[in-house]
């Protein structure tokens, strides 16, 4: 008795796209978890030296 026939199965063009999604949505959730953990303290960074900078210049017209 052969077991390949019951092996043979039509998988459709879904399928393909379904995959290709999966794979698009797990790089794409990979590379925007790591902008979200890189882009925001350094933002943050840049926004405190700012305000020292513009406190400094305050402290200086005084």
């Amino acid at each position: 008795m052969s077991y390949l026939s019951t092996l043979l199965a039509y998988i459709g063009p879904g399928m393909g796209g379904g995959v290709i999604a999966a794979i698009f949505g797990i790089i794409a959730a990979f590379f925007l978890g790591l902008w979200g953990i890189l882009y925001y303290p350094i933002k943050r960074a840049l926004k405190n030296k700012k305000k020292k900078r513009v406190l400094s210049k305050n402290k200086n017209r005084k």
